[in-house]
């Protein structure tokens, strides 16, 4: 990691406050205008770092995820966002930390492994970018190979209603109801050599993925479907 990236990943006790703070309006905009229900909270861990894995339909996935669990949450962020002083410490309190445009995979998911060594529950969207549609895309091995190569569990997560709030290419949060889905924490087979497999880490990727469509399905159930 670089002396920034190292700087601002630190958890202080400012940033923990501002995270709080900005956590909870975020929760009450959910509860209110989104009309926000979870379900599953007690599936999330009471300690310790695990990895969050919900599907991808919208920018407002982000919030919803921090808005549904009281712990803070750590998430990329492009680096660019760190030039200027204020914004970076910004972003830095509310749990993003800076992956360079370009970077190669490696260096994103090395720097996704030191947050989790901190202790911090991390936020890692298993299809990429937002997709569209009520099929679960399929996934990258990021999460499955970090949560492999540290020992944390990964916490799939369904979304229903985000894309209707926000669907792509719309600048406006519209009033959609939606509902969150908290799965059972999958375990990653570890080597006992401290290596990680691969087939370890395809079978985990795998099991999260169907474990993603179940969630998925429920959700959208709840608040109809995204198209």
């Amino acid at each position: 990691m670089t002396k920034i990236a190292t700087r601002m990943v630190r958890n202080t006790l400012g940033a923990r406050l501002i995270y709080r703070l900005v956590r909870g309006v975020v929760a009450v905009f959910c509860r209110g205008y989104l009309r926000m229900t979870v379900e599953g909270r007690s599936n999330l861990p009471t300690e310790g770092a695990y990895i969050i894995s919900p599907v991808h339909r919208s920018y407002i996935d982000t919030l919803i995820a921090g808005a549904a669990n009281t712990n803070r949450m750590r998430y990329l962020a492009k680096d660019s966002l760190w030039r200027s002083r204020p914004l970076g410490w910004f972003v830095s309190s509310l749990g993003g930390f800076p992956v360079s445009r370009g970077t190669a995979d490696r260096e994103a998911l090395r720097r996704c492994i030191d947050v989790i060594e901190q202790g911090e529950p991390l936020v890692l969207f298993p299809e990429g970018e937002r997709k569209s549609g009520p099929t679960v895309q399929p996934l990258f091995d990021g999460a499955a190979y970090v949560a492999s190569k540290t020992g944390v569990p990964i916490v799939p997560i369904g979304i229903g209603g985000s894309e209707r709030a926000m669907p792509k290419g719309k600048n406006f949060i519209r009033p959609h109801k939606v509902h969150v889905i908290i799965g059972t924490p999958l375990r990653p087979r570890r080597d006992e050599s401290g290596k990680v497999p691969r087939a370890a880490v395809k079978e985990l990727s795998e099991q999260l993925h169907s474990e993603l469509q179940v969630l998925f399905d429920r959700a959208q159930a709840k608040v109809g479907p995204s198209t």
